[in-house]
């Protein structure tokens, strides 16, 4: 049973996530995750006040069960089928993360330092969370998706503007990672 605990290899993952590609294209459907949050506000009754809610979200309610078994396979993977929540990261990428103020890089995937429940208690942690879900929410809509839907969809289509935004998706987390947030963090 040790190949629970161990990632797929690419040669299973990449012909199921083409089997679903597949699919969807027969069905006339096109994945994405970011549509979602349009459907939840659609639902919400957010088309009195604007009039890009106003659409027949029944029609999405697949993606919505989508997004709900990828929360829910993320949690059982997580709790259930994860052997170790450590990760081996390179001691230097250690050292530079302790050199920004990250304790216990590695430790987990996701570092209290950054992503827990006290990184709330400061001003510098709102201003991360509002500014990046800003420019999140702005992102997602000016460029016509999010990354799984520009990246796996798009791309699969075969789609120009899909390709493009690929490269600044790319771009604007080099961007992010090397050049503002040594800044922030």
């Amino acid at each position: 049973m040790n190949w629970i605990y161990e990632p797929w290899p690419w040669y299973v993952a990449g012909p199921v996530i083409a089997l679903v590609m597949t699919l969807l294209l027969l069905f006339g459907k096109s994945f994405g995750v970011s549509a979602n949050l349009r459907t939840v506000c659609s639902i919400a009754g957010a088309g009195k006040l604007a009039d890009f809610f106003r659409f027949d979200w029944k029609k999405q309610i697949w993606n919505l069960v989508f997004v709900f078994g990828a929360v829910l396979g993320g949690f059982f993977a997580h709790q259930y089928m994860t052997k170790s929540h450590t990760i081996d990261l390179n001691p230097a990428t250690v050292e530079n993360l302790e050199e920004l103020g990250v304790k216990n890089a590695g430790q987990s995937y996701a570092p209290e330092g950054i992503f827990g429940l006290e990184a709330l208690d400061s001003w510098q942690g709102w201003l991360f969370l509002i500014i990046g879900g800003i420019l999140v929410g702005f992102g997602t809509r000016y460029a016509g998706g999010c990354t799984s839907g520009h990246a796996i969809s798009g791309l699969s289509n075969l789609q120009l503007p899909s390709l493009i935004a690929v490269i600044g998706f790319f771009i604007g987390g080099l961007v992010m990672t090397y050049l503002i947030l040594p800044y922030i963090i």
